[in-house]
């Protein structure tokens, strides 16, 4: 047994190795684990198989002291969880009076009556506490087979396990002493920068035992999160406030916020502090660059609304782009893209117009414009209009390229937008 108490979330469920659900309830656990302080090194996902089941249980029982199980309690024949944990331990299933009420209560709430099949679920193993559901019919358990070994069970519907983990496990492991002090991080994001050479800026930190710090990607975006442990979550922050500055620092105008914030909500909070609002023009984005300005409520405030043009018809009568314009230089240039993000400016009466146009594939490329080639046009209060060439590759996919199109272009604003308060500044 590990000489540190650590837990290990075991998923149940050949759903989530098919991948037909996200398993939302491992992350649920592991912030949950964090913020009681619990460390948290392994996480085990296995399917509706009695053999493959009992083969993770043996494993992670020797590495880890304390199991948090999810799904697999329910009543079909494939809801294995409990029957195979008290066949690993070599305990007896012992049926418990209370569970069988409780499940026959909130069945005949629903109309339906109790079947052999609902009465399983009030099986636990010998010497295990029942974990109520207060939601759903198949209640967990808390059970402590060895000394060294806790278990707790939890069904796989999110909303019965954040439940049952918050009424009575979470008080649970406080009264048993499991939570000692707390984890507490910090994400620091950035735009416009590749994982390795922010990674290489900040290797100094990369050792950093308390807090730590662990560079990560996707999307586009590059983060890195910082963890401290400690007694309090005041002394946490304390600790990670001096390391924040520094990797910030270095970060430069490529860190645009941290935790929650997105490019879309920094975005809005540099217009609004001006008092300014945008306007959008969008071809191979069919509005992605709208919905991220919309997601943040309020942002009508700032935000004016936005043309999606996709054909060239569209793009002279929408948004004024010059037919000769798109003759010479076609749909995707930096000239149809400083058009575009003029015409929306001007259309919609906003002070700035942001424009995106470009080939997201998976057809449509060529030698000279291949897939992923797209323009970000910006044109400003003051007059000037000026685009952005990327280049995303020809490999990604459609989805992909249009995504970071989106964000790119809330980029290419907001870097524009800090420009103009640094000018501001006396």
């Amino acid at each position: 047994m590990p000489t540190t108490p650590c837990a290990e979330a075991i998923c149940v469920g050949t759903e989530l190795l098919l991948g037909d659900i996200l398993n939302s309830n491992a992350q649920f656990l592991a912030r949950q684990l964090a913020e009681l302080g619990i460390p948290h090194f392994f996480q085990t996902v296995v399917g509706d198989n009695r053999d493959r089941l009992r083969e993770a249980i043996s494993t992670a029982a020797a590495r880890s002291n304390l199991l948090i199980f999810t799904g697999g309690l329910g009543p079909t024949p494939d809801d294995l969880t409990v029957e195979t944990i008290a066949a690993a331990f070599n305990a007896p299933l012992i049926e418990q009076p209370d569970a069988v009420a409780d499940i026959e209560r909130k069945l005949a709430q629903r109309g339906r009556p109790m079947t052999a099949s609902n009465r399983k679920q009030a099986l636990i193993p010998q010497g295990a506490t029942l974990l109520p559901n207060p939601i759903g019919t198949a209640p967990g358990i808390i059970w402590e087979p060895r000394p060294g070994v806790t278990i707790l069970t939890f069904p796989g519907v999110p909303s019965e396990m954040k439940a049952m983990w918050r009424e009575t496990a979470v008080p649970y492991l406080r009264d048993r002493g499991w939570s000692q002090g707390t984890i507490y991080s910090r994400t620091l994001r950035f735009w416009g920068i590749g994982e390795s050479t922010l990674a290489e800026k900040v290797a100094a930190f990369l050792d950093h035992q308390n807090p730590t710090v662990a560079p990560y990607a996707g999307r586009g975006e590059v983060k890195l999160r910082i963890s401290a442990r400690a007694a309090t979550e005041a002394d946490a922050i304390a600790a990670i406030e001096p390391v924040e500055r520094q990797l910030r620092h270095l970060g430069g105008r490529d860190y645009y916020g941290c935790d929650r914030d997105t490019l879309a909500t920094v975005v809005g909070k540099l217009l609004s502090d001006r008092r300014e609002t945008v306007a959008a023009a969008e071809s191979c984005t069919a509005g992605g660059l709208g919905a991220m300005f919309t997601e943040v409520p309020g942002s009508s405030r700032y935000f004016l609304g936005g043309v999606m043009s996709y054909s060239n018809e569209s793009k002279v009568t929408l948004l004024g782009v010059l037919p000769e314009t798109l003759e010479k230089f076609g749909a995707v240039s930096a000239e149809t893209a400083c058009e575009m993000a003029q015409g929306a400016r001007d259309r919609l009466g906003s002070d700035w117009g942001l424009s995106i146009t470009g080939i997201a594939g998976p057809g449509g490329g060529t030698a000279d414009k291949p897939i992923g080639l797209v323009y970000v046009g910006l044109a400003g209060p003051d007059g000037r209009v000026e685009s952005q060439q990327f280049r995303f590759g020809s490999q990604r996919e459609r989805d992909w390229i249009r995504a970071v199109s989106a964000c790119t272009a809330l980029d290419v604003l907001r870097r524009r937008l800090l420009d103009e308060r640094d000018r501001d500044r006396p």
